[in-house]
């Protein structure tokens, strides 16, 4: 039966579907955008990612994911409906399997909320897999190997750091630092330097220009839209990429304390592995220009990002199942 085993990335930003035999098949931002008045759903994905911060009062566009756990289970429920839907077609004739990724450091409350989600969603089984081993299966790392793999999954609201060995986590953290955190700091630093109020979506559009963690060679400008504070008029300036380091850089160096602190307990064994084969970043906030050198120069250890790193999550999924069936057969 075609279309049996899919893997879901269900992410705080976006949400990616991977179906075995045809790789990722969507990939969408995790936004509801509901009616408050009749409770019906107006759109979802892309479409209610359009409508963030420029809908009228009767209608919001809502995140169902904060931090990588499920804020509102109804609305997620909905979302996952209609991606697996998307993704598979009507035509089904039996329920899908489907695995889950969540973050490392989540509640078995919170893995249940997820379970139950994709149950009541339409899976026939539910598996639920921890980010940064679905990251390393996706970023193409052999993890049933007994030797220590370094995988740092920078997410839209957490960022999972674990040191992996033998198809298991050894040490792990899970922290609520990530990309949601890289544009809310701008947007302050914009606010307090600036006097100048811009929303969620620009601030994403200056990250992915201009963002920097670490001193670019030349440096590169933008110019940026927004509502003086003073006026209360629309205002235009220009933006250049050593400000967004500054701006980045308190969260930047949360991370690079968590990768520090991962290394820390990591068993020496492990470590000395960790240090021949490097450090391998996932997720969408791993495109940070200049967040591979931060790490390298304050760790010691090379650093580099996968060579799919917003799908790797997703793949790593969807592959977690192959995996586990694979496992069966050996037992």
């Amino acid at each position: 039966m075609v279309g049996s085993d899919i893997g879901i990335d269900l992410g705080t930003a976006n949400v990616l579907v991977y179906i075995k035999g045809k790789g990722v098949v969507l990939r969408e931002p995790s936004v509801v955008a509901f009616d408050r008045d009749t409770n019906k759903i107006k759109a979802i994905g892309e479409d209610a990612r359009l409508m963030l911060g420029r809908t009228p009062g009767n209608i919001v566009a809502v995140r169902p994911l904060r931090q990588g756990v499920i804020s509102d289970y109804t609305v997620t429920e909905k979302m996952l409906r209609y991606f697996i839907q998307k993704s598979c077609g009507k035509s089904r004739f039996r329920k899908p399997r489907i695995s889950v990724c969540v973050p490392s450091g989540v509640t078995e409350v919170e893995k249940k909320a997820v379970e139950d989600a994709t149950y009541e969603a339409g899976a026939r089984e539910v598996a639920i897999i921890e980010e940064p081993i679905a990251a390393a299966i996706g970023a193409g790392i052999d993890i049933s190997k007994p030797c220590g793999n370094m995988i740092v999954d920078i997410g839209g609201g957490t960022a999972d750091i674990a040191v992996i060995s033998l198809g298991g986590t050894v040490v792990s953290t899970s922290i609520k630092v990530a990309g949601d955190n890289f544009d809310d700091a701008i947007v302050r630093y914009m606010r307090k330097t600036h006097n100048l109020l811009i929303g969620e979506r620009t601030a994403e559009e200056i990250k992915i220009k201009i963002g920097s963690a670490y001193q670019r060679p030349e440096v590169v400008t933008m110019d940026v839209r927004g509502r003086n504070l003073v006026t209360g008029l629309p205002k235009t300036i220009t933006v250049t990429s050593d400000e967004t380091l500054e701006a980045l850089k308190e969260i930047t160096s949360q991370i690079v304390e968590a990768v520090h602190s991962v290394l820390e307990k990591t068993p020496p064994e492990l470590a000395a592995d960790v240090s021949d084969r490097g450090i391998v970043l996932t997720g969408g906030g791993s495109l940070l220009y200049g967040l591979e050198e931060l790490i390298e120069e304050k760790t010691g250890i090379t650093t580099m990002t996968a060579e799919e790193p917003m799908t790797a999550v997703a793949v790593g999924t969807g592959k977690f199942v192959e995996f586990l069936a694979g496992k069966r057969d050996d037992d």
